[in-house]
């Protein structure tokens, strides 16, 4: 008997995984097959702990001034990782505003503004364009902290910071990270 027609183009992949490595996992599937694919979890049993799951992310575009975040700052800041927020939105010190594209975490200015002269050509700035920020949910928050990381959730926004709000002390605690 041949296989169903159900089952044509389909491949079905069974495993035994922590709870704590599906975390967040779900939109990324989705993205991954299209929201094709189907996804079923259930409980086996109870394991000791076997260790840190991998790496994941890379590092984190973060914040290091307070104030309104501007589109010319945006610009800039875009070509160096995908975004978390948008124009007029609040920032402060610490903040995580988006994932650097690298492994390491990058100190920007998002509230940075245009210098005002007289001579300047109407055009330009009207062409501003960005890509859409990528808006987290709480389950995928959840799944894309790391440890010197905390997830604030107010009722109208669910944001990433660092543990260390202050610029320069997170510096410090990184040089004797290093030595130790």
């Amino acid at each position: 008997m041949g296989p169903c027609a159900e089952s044509v183009g389909r491949t079905r992949l069974s495993f035994t995984c922590p709870s704590r490595g599906l975390v967040g996992y779900r939109s990324v599937f989705n993205t991954e097959t299209h929201g094709s694919g189907f996804m079923h979890r259930s409980f086996l049993s109870y394991e000791s702990y076997r260790g840190p799951l991998g790496k994941v992310r890379k590092g984190a575009l973060v914040s290091m001034a307070s104030g309104i975040i501007t589109a010319y700052s945006l610009i800039s800041i875009e070509a160096r990782g995908i975004l978390f927020v948008y124009p007029g939105l609040e920032t402060y010190d610490g903040m995580v505003i988006g994932e650097h594209s690298r492994e390491t975490d990058l100190e920007v200015n998002p509230v940075r503004s245009k210098e005002l002269t007289n001579i300047r050509a109407a055009s330009k700035d009207e062409n501003v364009r960005l890509t859409p920020p990528r808006l987290m949910s709480l389950e995928e928050a959840i799944g894309y902290v790391v440890g010197d990381e905390l997830i604030e959730v107010t009722p109208k926004a669910i944001r990433l910071r660092k543990k260390v709000l202050d610029c320069t002390k997170r510096k410090t605690m990184r040089r004797t990270m290093k030595d130790i």
